[in-house]
């Protein structure tokens, strides 16, 4: 496909499609940076910005023209297991993103991009002169790191995210230069690019060998045990590893505050102490205005824990946050919310969040008991309790009637949108789930509950933590009581994220309600709801999702389950729009045929809250599930006058 240098580049609706090349834009001799780093380049601490600059730093695009540094921006967080909330808001960059439409493919870390003609090969130019936060220099040397030591390494990581695997073969990596490196796959991925640019994954560029070899095995064995000496949690080299950086899809930025990093801001107080986490902007940070002016233009970033999102709500109509957008940001509070304008300082802005379900009830088909095993992977019994729901009602009552009743489905906005998916299975009718059911369960004991083939009582223990502001205790109550209707014992266990995570990872629970992405932006690469894809976001079933990323682990899984995968593999392989398309559309007639989980409420589009001093936002914003928006603009951002 050849070779492009970019800066604002696309790639649009072929395989991969154009890309424009642009020129970078001249600047004057002299880079600008923000007042408070004047005086440590003064003294003698910190290099001149230009010397802290890349050679041909990123130009991150203005809304509101050239803007004034200074500032703390202020947020909120839950106080348990919303580590993800700092990667959505600061830590999130990558090679190449999304642009703010999620319609192209821009650069990022990475400057130059060549593709193969068959898309099994990608070779990415790193910007010359990049650094890490701690000024030591950014090269190939550190991505080599990650794939050779990290991603190879099966006691860190094993088994390889399937962002980086086609075919069922992990990527090879080859070191070119200290700045050109070569991804190499053994069939053709034309999605490739758009994983890298959503953030997840293993990213490559989060792992900064200087700081991370003393913590590795085969660098400093003979150090390690005088380190795990002095830690209170790591019992080996594994661990001690994990807690400097995690080798899942998120680096460990919410804890480890001596991480070096390439984000706009750096982690200055963890998230696991006190009631608070702040962050402070990076010196040595690559990215610059259309005037060259260093980025970020805010000094600080912190967010305060909080744990009851009422109590959120509350803060952000007294004019104590800045910005706010996740838990709080749903049907229930919105009302309330406007009412605060006034009184707090800010506006709405709309963000293009199109979930594939707001609340889903997802079986552990991987479940170690075998009886549950047996009842969660017999289809008949999925669709009985599906059409026990009262979905209507739960919308009307616990949603403020904002939402429609779906399964886990494509939104009616995108061109693969399927009735028949979306709507099949959610028709309230007891007797009919009662018909279902008596397939699978159709012995009862006294009080009217099934019984299972040993003649005891089945009982589903439904894990549920209070998050997003999506009232899932309220939801679990309502379904609790349908099922009761139709003789099914379902028990409500509440927890928060963190320790439902720890079930999660043990594949410790018989069941648990969350949210599906896949309706809009993401539907053809984020498709973790309608099969078993990444272990690390697939609950329902981890042991398959473990399989499809490497056969030598995890679980098999059924035949059909099987040719569900290989139907997406076809997907990721398509040369062509037309070709993915079709692709696409048997893939979800198939995971539709299996119906691996149940959906309840598909939600209308939601909001998030800005300061009406804040400048750069764009609007309407895309964040969802893979799009860890709005990080990628959010150095941009700046308060009108500074602050």
């Amino acid at each position: 496909m050849g070779t492009y240098t970019f800066k604002k580049a696309a790639f649009g609706g072929s395989l991969l499609g154009a890309l424009l090349a642009t020129s970078a834009i001249a600047f004057a001799a002299d880079y600008s940076q923000a007042p408070i780093l004047e005086s440590k380049v003064q003294s003698g601490d910190l290099p001149p910005v230009a010397e802290r600059l890349p050679a041909n730093p990123y130009v991150e695009a203005s809304i509101d023209g050239i803007g004034d540094y200074g500032g703390t921006l202020r947020t909120t967080i839950l106080a348990n297991g919303d580590q993800y909330n700092l990667t959505r808001t600061v830590a999130n960059e990558t090679l190449v993103r999304w642009d703010t439409s999620w319609t192209k493919i821009e650069p990022s870390i990475a400057e130059e991009v060549t593709v193969s003609d068959d898309a099994t090969t990608f070779t990415f130019k790193l910007r010359e002169g990049l650094k890490w936060s701690d000024g030591a220099p950014f090269t190939v040397d550190d991505i080599m790191f990650w794939y050779e030591d990290v991603f190879m390494n099966e006691a860190l990581t094993p088994s390889p995210n399937s962002v980086f695997v086609a075919g069922g073969e992990p990527v090879k990596v080859r070191r070119i230069d200290d700045v050109t490196v070569e991804f190499k796959f053994t069939v053709p991925y034309g999605l490739f690019m758009q994983q890298l640019a959503y953030g997840q994954g293993h990213q490559p560029i989060v792992y900064p060998r200087h700081y991370l070899e003393q913590f590795h095995e085969r660098y400093n064995s003979e150090g390690i045990p005088a380190i795990l000496e002095q830690s209170s949690t790591a019992s080996d080299w594994v661990s001690l590893f994990h807690s400097k950086v995690s080798p899942s899809f998120m680096p460990t930025f919410w804890q480890n505050t001596e991480l070096p990093t390439l984000n706009p801001w750096v982690l200055t107080v963890p998230y696991a102490d006190g009631n608070r986490v702040a962050a402070t902007r990076n010196p040595y940070y690559w990215k610059v205005d259309e005037a060259g002016n260093q980025l970020p233009y805010i000094d600080k970033v912190t967010w305060a824990k909080i744990d009851d999102p009422q109590l959120m709500v509350l803060k952000m109509t007294a004019g104590e946050f800045d910005f706010a957008f996740r838990h709080i940001n749903n049907a229930t509070f919105r009302s309330v919310l406007y009412d605060g304008t006034e009184t707090g300082n800010y506006r709405f802005v709309d963000v293009e969040d199109i979930p594939a379900n707001d609340a889903v009830l997802l079986l552990n088909l991987n479940i170690d008991d075998p009886v549950k095993n047996e009842i969660f992977n017999n289809k008949d019994f999925r669709i009985g309790l599906s059409h026990a729901l009262n979905r209507q009602e739960i919308i009307d009552l616990i949603y403020v009637g904002q939402g429609t009743p779906s399964q886990v489905a494509v939104s009616e906005r995108h061109e693969l949108y399927n009735e028949k998916a979306s709507k099949q299975f959610t028709e309230y009718d007891p007797e009919l789930a009662n018909q279902y059911l008596d397939k699978v369960l159709g012995k009862k004991d006294a009080e009217g509950y099934r019984l299972d083939k040993n003649g005891e009582r089945f009982t589903v223990n439904f894990m549920v933590a209070d998050v997003f502001g999506l009232s899932y205790p309220d939801v679990m109550q309502m379904v609790q009581q349908y099922a009761k209707d139709v003789g099914l014992d379902i028990q409500i266990r509440t927890t928060d994220r963190s320790r439902l995570t720890t079930m999660w990872n043990a594949n410790e629970q018989d069941a648990y309600i969350w949210n599906c992405v896949g309706g809009l932006s993401e539907v053809y690469t984020d498709v973790r709801c309608y099969m078993p894809y990444q272990r690390a976001d697939v609950f329902y079933a981890p042991e398959w999702a473990d399989w499809y990323a490497d056969h030598d682990n995890g679980q098999q899984p059924p035949e059909n389950i099987q040719q569900l995968m290989a139907a997406y593999d076809e997907v990721t392989t398509a040369s062509s729009d037309a070709s993915r398309k079709a692709k696409m559309e048997d893939f979800l007639e198939l995971s539709a045929d299996n119906f691996l989980t149940i959906g309840i409420v598909q939600p209308s589009l939601k909001y998030m809250m800005v300061s009406n001093d804040l400048k750069n936002i764009v609007e309407p914003i895309a964040i969802n599930g893979t799009l860890w928006h709005p990080a990628p603009t959010l150095s941009s951002w700046y308060f009108e006058g500074g602050k």
